[in-house]
């Protein structure tokens, strides 16, 4: 999935979506993050400083916690988000009953939201790998990459090199 597909899919929730505001930022936060669906959907607002634009990660399955900063359009989403979803809970996401936003919930939505939009069914984990993808094609440094995504070993980040699709694109002869 490329960058310009998960912004496809990010208007595409705000148009087409019920609950279109929470699903765009959603989206949002798992692509410029990384972050993976259990991460997402376990988010608290007490993890996001508006102030300082900052998200604290905290990141599953022996992956290393970080600090990331948020982009300005992001901030300004979740400033909308917040101000008109309110904070009926702790968690930044959840339902019209007022509960968490369950795993199995998102990944509908996104399987739905991805085949309308884009023809194809993604699964919500292209989000993560459209991060670390993008970040590579940036000419981000390997490391810092491995860090953004948590990877406690270097080689779960450098499988992401392999999906850039250009692999030999940067070779001088």
């Amino acid at each position: 999935m490329t960058r310009d597909e998960v912004h496809r899919l990010i208007r595409g929730a705000m148009h087409h979506q019920r609950h279109g505001r929470r699903d765009a930022l959603m989206i949002r936060l798992a692509f410029e993050h990384g972050l993976r669906v259990s991460e997402l959907v376990a988010l608290r607002w007490s993890a996001i400083d508006l102030v300082t634009h900052e998200l604290r990660v905290n990141r599953i399955k022996g992956s290393l916690d970080g600090t990331h900063p948020l982009q300005g359009s992001t901030v300004r989403a979740l400033k909308r988000y917040q101000r008109q979803d309110g904070r009926s809970s702790g968690l930044v996401f959840v339902n019209e009953r007022g509960t968490p936003v369950s795993v199995d919930g998102f990944r509908r939505m996104m399987h739905r939201l991805s085949e309308q939009v884009l023809g194809v069914k993604w699964h919500p984990h292209a989000l993560r790998h459209a991060c670390g993808v993008h970040l590579i094609n940036s000419g981000v440094d390997l490391r810092i990459v491995q860090q953004y995504l948590g990877h406690a070993n270097i080689q779960n980040t450098v499988a992401y090199t392999a999906l850039t699709g250009r692999p030999f694109e940067r070779l001088v002869f």
